[in-house]
């Protein structure tokens, strides 16, 4: 059976990934530098399978990538600082360790050629998603000027002024790149494919939605929005919502994404394409809040509207996943309450140090919230 090597494999995503992988009877070396902000320590994530090879070194390391790639067959690069607001003041670093630990991989793939290479992309590289005018004519080019936010605007127009209703965003959907975590999200991707074609390599991006699942981690204020949410659920605390909180997203569970990455190291048919992976749902923040509030028993703690607006946020995207089902075969499996029950079943006893208001602090004093 093949040898994967997941980087980024520590992270949840990997986790769930290497555990799919495992079952299957298929070897898994896992690359981490267990980033403090991400893990809390430098041990070994207790939630990883045993049967995975962990090596703790840094993406940016040629050597240590030359070591790990020795006997491997594929790669799943899942490696990435994330977060779209801290990404706007720590620019050197989710750089380096996006775009430049992604070109130090692929200069260790030279010499050692394999079977498939998969990265893991974002919708941020939509920005807005795509909108539709009422003479039924779509926009691809959405975006919200500062001053419009000031006034409270906080849904996107089209350029006579017109209401428009946003739609599920497919791939064909040009980039529009409003951050510096989406740039380099970006970057991954166009580099893989690029180094993938060039080389014959087979290799697929897949742009991931707003996942949340199991061992995802709750300290990181930069983490997804479920899991913030829950971190300030856990303290006692209601949870804290940019904007009016009608903004829409797309929430994929991480057993439906380790589905989807475990198909595009298989599949021919996605060779060298791009694919959304997502539920094919919206929902507001607001009803996400509300939700997961129920669901923890902290019914009263009801949602707190900031009316505030971060630097690099988009108002609404969700995913279009019909490629997905049609080159991948991808369906998707969980449904959004049986998913956050999941969660909240795993959150019991979990421990999770509240750090939004911290973050939230540091961008308003770089003047990142209006």
């Amino acid at each position: 059976m093949a040898h994967t090597l997941i980087t980024g494999g520590a992270g949840f995503i990997g986790a769930h990934l290497a555990g799919q992988l495992l079952s299957q009877g298929h070897q898994v070396r896992l690359l981490d530098s267990l980033l403090p902000q991400v893990h809390g320590t430098t041990e070994r994530p207790d939630y990883l399978p045993r049967e995975a090879e962990l090596v703790v070194a840094d993406v940016r390391d040629p050597e240590a990538v030359r070591k790990a790639l020795n006997g491997i067959d594929r790669v799943v690069h899942l490696t990435a600082r994330v977060g779209v607001g801290q990404s706007m003041y720590e620019i050197v670093d989710y750089t380096s360790v996006n775009v430049v630990g992604t070109s130090v991989l692929l200069q260790a793939l030279l010499d050692h050629p394999v079977e498939r290479l998969v990265v893991a992309s974002s919708m941020s590289v939509y920005g807005e998603g795509l909108y539709i005018a009422p003479d039924g004519t779509a926009h691809t080019d959405v975006s919200r000027s500062r001053d419009h936010l000031q006034s409270g605007g906080w849904e996107p127009l089209g350029p006579h002024g017109e209401m428009l209703t946003p739609v599920p965003t497919p791939e064909t959907k040009p980039p529009s790149l409003s951050s510096v975590y989406a740039l380099t999200k970006f970057d991954q991707e166009r580099l893989c494919l690029l180094f993938g074609e060039a080389y014959d390599v087979p290799t697929v991006a897949l742009r991931f939605f707003n996942v949340y699942g199991p061992y995802q981690a709750l300290s990181n204020p930069y983490t997804g929005v479920l899991a913030i949410f829950a971190s300030r659920l856990l303290n006692g605390r209601p949870p804290l919502i940019f904007e009016d909180g009608n903004q829409r997203r797309d929430f994929v569970s991480v057993h439906d994404v380790a589905q989807a990455c475990t198909l595009a190291l298989s599949v021919d048919a996605a060779q060298g394409r791009v694919v959304n992976v997502g539920s094919g749902q919206s929902v507001s923040v607001n009803e996400i809040a509300t939700r997961l509030g129920r669901i923890l028993g902290c019914d009263s703690l009801e949602p707190e509207i900031t009316g505030k607006y971060r630097v690099g946020d988009i108002r609404h995207c969700f995913a279009d996943v019909s490629l997905a089902e049609e080159v991948l075969g991808y369906r998707p499996q969980v449904d959004l309450d049986e998913g956050m029950t999941e969660l909240a079943g795993w959150l019991e006893g979990q421990v999770a140090i509240d750090q939004v208001d911290a973050a939230t602090s540091e961008l308003t004093a770089r003047g990142l919230t209006v």
